[in-house]
């Protein structure tokens, strides 16, 4: 699962920068479980509604890229709606 360690932090800091940037609002929380004995799972809750959208980033911009880079780090990704907001989550698979 070490392995996992690098990939993990990346996909936290973009989750926690859209939460910061979009959510804008006075509360988030880093949540890590581990669903499987090979399988860790990250994300980041906020108590905003309004799901994340993975949009074409132009090659211009300096942002728009970190759902694409989630994607494409992660086994699987998405969002769970909350009655207080939404957790944005991402698994992460080991080998072994």
């Amino acid at each position: 699962m070490d392995a996992l360690a690098e990939d993990g932090a990346l996909i936290v800091s973009e989750q926690v920068a859209n939460a910061v940037q979009h959510a804008r609002r006075e509360s988030i929380r880093v949540v890590i479980d581990r669903p499987g004995a090979a399988r860790v799972r990250v994300g980041v809750a906020d108590l905003s509604r309004a799901r994340p959208v993975q949009r074409e980033a132009d090659d211009s911009e300096e942002g728009g890229r970190g759902l694409r880079l989630v994607a494409a780090l992660a086994a699987d990704w998405g969002t769970d709606e909350r009655r207080w907001g939404k957790i944005v989550w991402a698994d992460l698979e080991g080998r072994g």
